[in-house]
């Protein structure tokens, strides 16, 4: 996932990374890359299934959550709404 990253920008990485580390070294790394984060991505889904499971024991509702998301979300897009006209007489 490469957020705010251009090709441009990948291509430069990808070059220094080759004259750092050699073009033979740049797929090990590159895999050792791929293993860490396939573990950090792991690791969260496992606190993520243990915090719903230790919520439903405890008979927490998780669609609270889900409820106050929407509705910040409904206040944000009304408050939007609402300085959107102020925003553009400033522009």
């Amino acid at each position: 996932m490469f957020l705010f990253i251009s090709g441009a920008e990948i291509f430069v990485v990808v070059v220094l990374a080759v004259m750092l580390f050699g073009a033979d070294k740049v797929p090990e790394i590159a895999r050792g890359l791929g293993k860490g984060l396939r573990q950090v991505k792991d690791a969260t889904n496992d606190i993520k299934r243990e915090i719903s499971s230790s919520a439903k024991d405890a008979n927490l509702d998780l669609d609270a959550v889900a409820d106050i998301k929407e509705q910040v979300n409904k206040v944000r897009e009304n408050f939007e709404d609402f300085t959107g006209p102020i925003k553009r007489t400033f522009k």
